[in-house]
């Protein structure tokens, strides 16, 4: 089937959306101080501008006690913020919503100083916080908070509002017997204060405005938490207040339940939404229903909606993946649109170092104003040039997309009999399949673009010398290789990097043939010394297939960097729930055959654990003979210094933009160009 569906227009209390799609609220860190500032309307735009029917701007506090991370908006300083989203969203047709909130329990006193709000004396699970318990009248200034943070969105052109009673909001804590013990109205009725604060809100912004409750629908805590069952009754309850109901789910344990990584399937809610939108029919109620969850696949997201499940899409991370995602489905060519690889590695940016948002895969996401569109014109035909990519990573292939897109002839040469890098290796590990989606997405842009590959091809200095003195201009994506040991392998000893390991394939239990080369009988040793998903996830993949592992990493737990990606705690109940062995705080000392030597990183005291096979998952150095053999060659991603994704693409980008930019050498063949179009003389 087509996604057509999804850039069909719906009418929503009075307006018209143009699509079914919906860009929901998300933390940011776009903000000067706590306002909506220039870099949210540009950010907001885009998205408008490839399509979105509605935007959600970032949740602000509606009552100053709120003050969840550094960058926060509250909502009585959005006013000017709000009106300029509004008006540069309008053009587009898009309705824009102001996300209105108050964290409670579950935001940080860490900025304002002050007790945290909640329905009860129940510690945060996640800060061990103890936060104050509501009295009469925080709770009248949470209503009026909420009532004057509407009016005011009304007043300044927003199309309406969006509440949160999610599974970060206080009115969620409300909802539940996880968090709301209290003997009062507001106990024994769970629903009053949101409804106290939806009457209000209706009654601030009038019916001629858009009113969106975001539900969560499953606290997934059947002990005492909100259950599929419960919301579907609290949803009736809360339909005749609101227009669009948005369906999520998560609550005080299930913090990354609400937008999971790639371990969990897309269109996670997928069922739930179809439960409380039969539940909203059955009674009768009107109320949009809105699907949320790892929703970022447009013909997935289109047979939903035809199904029933759901009457809107919300596709945020789709969106910040490709911000045009509507639009290209709205041309037909669904095929086209940029994969989200759900990673959460630089769009989920609640913590401490304050990052601003981007993308892996679209670093301009989240950059608009400072950084050029690499997808618009580049230079004038007579600039156009024959150029060489050497390496077919992210880097190279992104390099390979922007110079061909600006009318560049351009071969990208490849050892491998197929493109990828390591980032092709990455996609055989659990939980990052979709790695592969977007290396797809690469070669079939690259094709569209004129690119043409030579798999198979070793160049060194002497065939790079050769292409330059025939005026092909040369861009080095050569990667990385691993670093060397720190640690003493004795003669005999079995020792695989996790390239070795994931080149030869995913060792799969039921399909022998597809696993890697025969390794020997007796326990493996993952030494993780990155902390990311790699190690982890190797150790997942090899229990998976039935080998008895053990994890070595000198932090105190293990993966530590995918804290950051919301994985850290669930990576390592996956370890747990597989039988893996981990051996934290502990350094490789030595590997000899049968036997891996560990040292304590604290006591210094050694000791022995079984050890059939060593797989070394470190750090990567450059490839960089090329380029030391012509110093000074454009290069971009592990060839400078070995990184993630983001890093190579961003830098690909930028070695693109630069060499689109300069004037050609003497003798340079001029072979075809782009349209014509400005020259964009810096790149982030």
């Amino acid at each position: 089937m087509t996604a057509g569906v999804l850039v069909e227009p719906i009418r929503l209390a009075g307006h018209t959306a143009p699509s079914r799609v919906l860009f929901g609220p998300h933390e940011t860190n776009l903000g000067r101080g706590r306002s909506i500032g220039d870099r949210h309307v540009a950010y907001y735009a885009r998205r408008a501008a490839g399509g979105a029917g509605v935007v959600v701007t970032e949740t602000a506090s509606v009552h100053p006690s709120d003050w969840p991370y550094e960058r926060a908006p509250l909502a009585s300083g959005c006013g000017a913020g709000w009106a300029r989203v509004a008006q540069a969203c309008r053009p587009h047709g898009t309705l824009v919503l102001a996300g209105l909130g108050h964290t409670g329990a579950q935001g940080s006193s860490a900025y304002g100083q002050e007790a945290l709000w909640a329905p009860s004396r129940v510690p945060d699970t996640a800060s061990r916080e103890l936060p104050m318990e509501l009295e009469t009248a925080q709770l009248d200034a949470l209503v009026e908070g909420f009532a004057a943070a509407a009016a005011l969105a009304a007043a300044v052109g927003c199309d309406g509002v969006e509440v949160d009673a999610g599974p970060g909001a206080l009115l969620r804590q409300f909802h539940s017997g996880l968090t709301n013990l209290r003997g009062d109205d507001y106990g024994t009725d769970r629903l009053l204060l949101t409804r106290q604060v939806l009457a209000r809100v209706r009654a601030a912004i009038g019916t001629d405005h858009v009113l969106a409750l975001r539900l969560s629908c499953d606290e997934l805590a059947p002990w005492a938490g909100v259950t599929p069952e419960h919301a579907a009754e609290q949803a009736v309850a809360l339909a005749g207040l609101v227009d669009l109901l948005v369906v999520t789910r998560g609550g005080p344990y299930s913090a990354s339940a609400y937008r999971p990584d790639g371990h969990t399937p897309p269109m996670v809610n997928r069922e739930l939404a179809r439960s409380v939108r039969a539940a909203l029919g059955s009674a009768g109620a009107r109320t949009r229903v809105v699907l949320q969850g790892s929703v970022v696949d447009p013909v997935a997201a289109a047979e939903a909606i035809d199904e029933g499940a759901c009457d809107l899409v919300e596709m945020t991370r789709a969106l910040i993946a490709d911000a045009a995602l509507p639009a290209t489905v709205r041309a037909g060519h669904p095929e086209r649109v940029r994969p989200c690889v759900l990673c959460n590695q630089t769009c989920r940016v609640r913590d401490n170092r304050n990052p601003v948002l981007t993308c892996i895969a679209d670093p301009r996401s989240g950059h608009e104003t400072a950084d050029p569109d690499v997808d618009a014109p580049g230079a004038p035909a007579a600039r156009a040039r024959d150029v060489l990519v050497v390496g077919a990573g992210p880097a190279g292939l992104e390099a390979a997309r922007v110079l061909a897109g600006r009318g560049h002839a351009v071969r990208v040469a490849e050892t491998a009999a197929r493109p990828g890098g390591a980032a092709a290796l990455a996609a055989r590990l659990p939980g990052r399949d979709r790695f592969g989606l977007l290396l797809d997405w690469w070669r079939a842009e690259c094709t569209r673009l004129g690119v043409t590959f030579e798999p198979g091809t070793t160049h060194d200095a002497a065939s790079l010398a050769v292409a330059r003195a025939a005026g092909t201009a040369v861009l080095l994506a050569t990667g990385g290789r691993a670093a060397a040991p720190a640690y003493r392998i004795a003669p005999g000893t079995d020792v695989r990097t996790d390239a070795d390991l994931l080149a030869a394939g995913p060792p799969d239990a039921a399909a022998p043939g597809a696993g890697p080369p025969a390794l020997p009988d007796g326990p493996v040793v993952v030494l993780d010394l990155v902390g990311g998903p790699i190690g982890l996830g190797i150790a997942e993949l090899l229990a998976g297939a039935g080998r008895q592992v053990a994890v070595v990493t000198g932090d105190p737990i293990v993966g530590t960097m995918l804290a950051m990606s919301g994985d850290l705690a669930d990576g390592n109940t996956r370890l747990l729930q597989a039988g893996v062995t981990r051996h934290t705080g502990a350094l490789l000392r030595e590997v000899r055959p049968g036997t891996a030597v560990l040292e304590d990183r604290f006591s210094g005291e050694r000791r022995e654990i079984p050890c059939a096979v060593l797989v070394h998952c470190g750090h990567r150095v450059p490839a960089e003979e090329l380029y030391l053999a012509a110093p000074g060659t454009p290069r971009a991603g592990d060839a400078v210094a070995p990184r993630g994704v983001l890093e190579a693409v961003l830098e690909a980008r930028r070695a693109a933009v630069a060499l689109d930019a300069a004037p050609p050498a003497p003798g340079t063949r001029t072979t075809r160009g782009p349209a014509a179009g400005s020259v964009l003389e810096t790149a982030r």
